[in-house]
């Protein structure tokens, strides 16, 4: 039994063995040729997918040998002008790097002694040194194309080359120029696709790269927020906003933090660093009427509306501001039980105060009517106006319905 077992075995390599000898003769006469050179491609990676086929030199080798003799045809059908895909030369080019990088590996195997001494490594690195420059504008052309994940394959493997072994003589972590660009790229890319594992994986390196360290902060801010990381997210938002004040998006989203958790002083003191860097910028401007107005400090709300007004007369929030300032100012002194003339005619001077800018908010946004239907029901009432009044109670009333 056991001989019938191992004669099995012994049939079973031969007939392997007949087929790889088979696969790559018609490889080697196709790369002769120049014919059914894709063809051989796939055969020869199939081989490969084979554990017994996974080390053989041969088979590597000549895949590599078919993947450049594409590139050249379609390299010298271009320079012709004949009409060949200019993605598929960078693919190609990838898949030169792809194919040698992961031979190298394999050369660089120990020996019996456990020697290390890869034989194909420096003509190998040499080769592709030229040709990286490729990967990056490989990169940059899928870019153009909107094709982010193609895209994310170059950048990712121009970055890559830094720390594979077989690019060690040329150290590429010194050329830090488009070596951060080219991180900056890779992050982009994935982000693009959603895919925060990508994005995250180049971060350090990408924000090592000036002409993109806004836009980088921004994508590891959006993706924090879909990671769920709070504190990486409101660190990134600060660092944003500490270096580039004036882009909106990092006080925007802090504004929207901390209005979400109540946290008016903070948006306060956001807001006066905003103001320092532009005085004329609106949203530093109303963040800050919105939060004193939150925190009670009434007058100075009004004040800082009244500069808004003066700067840009059309944003119907700013009136609602400051008409509810004046309201509260005139409800503090309402709720006291025991009021001498002289602060009745001042609650009804408060009350007048708020008048044309609640009526100016409900004529603004005449759907919100939850926010100024209230407070202009107050109003009329303890202003005496009738008609007013008996208009804004029915269509309270018609609301509660």
């Amino acid at each position: 039994m056991r001989k019938l077992v191992c004669l099995y075995l012994l049939l079973a390599f031969s007939l392997c063995a007949a087929a790889q000898k088979k696969e790559l003769s018609a490889a080697r006469d196709n790369l002769k040729s120049g014919k059914n050179l894709e063809q051989s491609e796939r055969d020869l990676r199939k081989l490969l997918e084979k554990p017994a086929n996974r080390q053989n030199e041969k088979i590597w080798l000549t895949l590599f040998d078919i993947v450049k003799k594409q590139y050249d045809q379609g390299n010298e059908k271009l320079y012709l002008k004949q009409g060949f895909d200019t993605a598929r030369i960078f693919v190609l080019t990838g898949n030169m790097f792809d194919v040698l990088e992961r031979f190298d590996s394999i050369d660089a195997m120990p020996d019996a002694k456990g020697v290390v001494k890869p034989r194909h490594r420096r003509k190998h690195a040499t080769f592709l040194n030229d040709y990286r420059p490729n990967l990056f504008n490989g990169g940059r052309f899928f870019v153009n194309k909107k094709k982010y994940k193609e895209a994310y394959r170059f950048f990712d493997m121009y970055v890559d080359c830094i720390s594979q072994p077989l690019f060690e003589q040329y150290q590429y972590e010194n050329d830090a120029r488009s070596l951060y660009e080219a991180a900056y790229w890779a992050s982009f890319c994935a982000y693009q696709q959603k895919d925060s594992k990508a994005t995250l994986h180049h971060a350090v390196l990408a924000l090592k790269d000036s002409t993109h360290y806004r836009s980088m902060l921004q994508i590891l801010a959006e993706t924090y927020l879909m990671e769920r990381d709070t504190t990486r997210y409101l660190e990134t938002l600060h660092e944003g906003f500490k270096k580039f004040p004036l882009d909106l998006y990092f006080f925007r989203n802090l504004v929207v933090n901390h209005a979400e958790q109540q946290e008016w002083k903070d948006i306060i003191r956001l807001s006066d660093m905003g103001i320092v860097a532009d005085s004329t910028v609106i949203d530093f401007l109303f963040a800050k009427c919105t939060a004193l107005l939150n925190t009670s400090h009434y007058d100075e709300s009004i004040v800082m509306g009244n500069r808004i007004m003066n700067l840009n007369d059309s944003i119907a929030e700013t009136y609602y501001n400051v008409g509810l300032a004046w309201f509260n100012k005139a409800v503090l002194l309402d709720k006291q039980l025991k009021k001498t003339s002289a602060q009745k005619k001042q609650m009804a001077e408060y009350y007048r105060k708020a008048l044309p800018y609640m009526e100016h908010y409900r004529k603004r946004d005449p759907e919100k009517i939850q926010r100024w239907s209230s407070p202009l029901y107050t109003i009329y009432l303890n202003l005496n106006m009738g008609k007013e009044f008996e208009e804004i109670d029915k269509l309270i009333r018609k609301q509660g319905k």
